[in-house]
């Protein structure tokens, strides 16, 4: 690995998984793969401080805890836009399938870092090699739900090609989860993700709970990356039922997620909340309606300020048919 794919490897570290030179876990980068810990896919997982596995539903469920997407009634197909950080983004595509009393789902998520500064040891800048970071994820989930969907299992099998320079990667990895259920207003959940040769991707485990009632959901979510410290989200969803509204349902929500501090912020509407100097923090909304069109449509977005860094934001869009 010459000089330049450890320097961008450094930043990637460094600046993906959310963690600072200063206070890098003496395990950090023994992993590869580290966008796999970026919550593409799931604006809601995001605005809520990552706390979502017990919450987790619809297609955004595949990219979370799969054993979510057992929920399913009809067909699904959401389509989400991230921007990221230093110009990193990601697409991803998301289509639920019921084949019975199981769910078939199927996700494809590409991530690439435009306008990259590179140059040769010359200090001469390449323009022919101005994007060196792609990465791809495709991903093939089966979930069900048992006993009147009191539970729910998932698994997830995916293929990673991540390209770094001039070198690319490839892997494959699993995810397995389960929903527990036993009574309406308290819900349990638990994945492992990215199980696999460790050298290849960050091993997790996800363990949440929530309490869930008509009008608000509090979520939270206790996660160890083999590779990080653990941490921990806390997340509130404030609900607007459709009957209320008579046109859709209307989602509020607010996260916090235990990441380490990125800096200050020269943002002035950031500076003015008071929330420049903060990446712990995220919000949200969600609108749902169940006719439009003769289709179920849904709309999520999520904002992150991370300090120095900048602000991550993402949305999507979903369709019942």
């Amino acid at each position: 690995m010459n000089i330049k794919i450890k320097l961008l490897a450094a930043c990637l570290i460094a600046g993906l998984a959310h963690v600072p030179a200063y206070a890098i876990n003496e395990w950090a980068g023994t992993s590869g793969s580290q966008f796999l810990k970026i919550d593409a896919g799931s604006p809601r997982a995001q605005a809520l401080g990552n706390a979502y596995v017990s919450v987790a539903d619809g297609p955004e469920a595949l990219f979370w805890n799969p054993a979510g997407a057992a929920s399913a009634t009809s067909r699904e197909l959401q389509f989400s836009y991230l921007a990221y950080l230093q110009g990193y983004k990601a697409r991803t595509l998301a289509y639920l399938q019921p084949l019975g009393k199981t769910i078939l789902g199927v996700t494809l998520n590409y991530m690439d870092m435009g306008g990259f500064d590179y140059r040769d040891i010359h200090g001469e800048q390449q323009w022919n090699r101005a994007n060196p970071v792609q990465n791809f994820v495709g991903s093939v989930s089966l979930a069900r739900g048992f006993f009147d969907q009191k539970l729910q299992i998932g698994g997830t099998a995916k293929y990673v090609n991540e390209k770094l320079d001039t070198n690319r990667y490839t892997s494959v990895g699993f995810d397995v989860g389960a929903k527990l259920r036993l009574v309406n207003w308290l819900g349990l959940g638990g994945a492992l993700v990215n199980i696999g040769d460790w050298e290849d991707m960050p091993q997790g485990l996800r363990l949440g709970a929530d309490i869930n009632t008509r009008y608000f959901t509090i979520s939270g979510e206790w996660m160890d990356y083999e590779d990080d410290d653990s941490r921990y989200g806390i997340g509130l969803e404030v609900h607007i039922p459709e009957d209320l509204l008579s046109v859709a349902r209307f989602d509020l929500r607010v996260g916090y997620y235990t990441r380490d501090n990125t800096g200050i912020s020269e943002n002035g509407a950031l500076q003015s909340l008071g929330l420049d100097e903060t990446s712990k923090v995220s919000f949200g909304f969600g609108i749902y309606s169940s006719e439009l069109f003769g289709y179920g449509a849904s709309i999520d977005y999520a904002v992150t300020p991370f300090g120095a860094l900048g602000t991550s934001q993402q949305i999507a869009v979903g369709i019942q048919f």
